[in-house]
C-alpha cells in the first residue's frame, strides 16, 4: 500500500495574509502545491526550498510565522 505524507510551508506577505504551499510525498515522489494560486510542481530534491522560493517570488510572502512568534 502506498503511503501519502503531507507537510506545509507557510509565509505571510506584507499585508498580513498567510500563504501556504503543501508538500505532498507519495513514495519517492514529492509535489509542491500552492493553496493560494494553484501552482504545482514536482520536486524530487529540496521541495521545501522550492515552496519558499515560490512564496517569495509569486506572493512576496517572506515572513515565517514560527520566527515571528519567537520574536515576541
Amino acid at each position: 500500500m502506498l503511503e501519502i505524507n503531507t507537510s506545509k510551508v507557510s509565509r505571510w506577505d506584507q499585508h498580513g495574509r498567510e500563504h501556504v504551499v503543501q508538500v505532498l510525498r507519495r513514495g519517492a515522489q514529492r509535489t509542491v502545491r500552492c493553496d493560494t494560486c494553484g501552482w504545482r510542481k514536482g520536486a524530487q530534491f529540496l521541495p521545501w526550498l522550492k515552496a519558499e522560493e515560490h512564496l517569495a517570488e509569486a506572493h512576496q510572502a517572506t515572513v515565517d510565522p514560527t520566527e515571528a512568534q519567537s520574536d515576541r
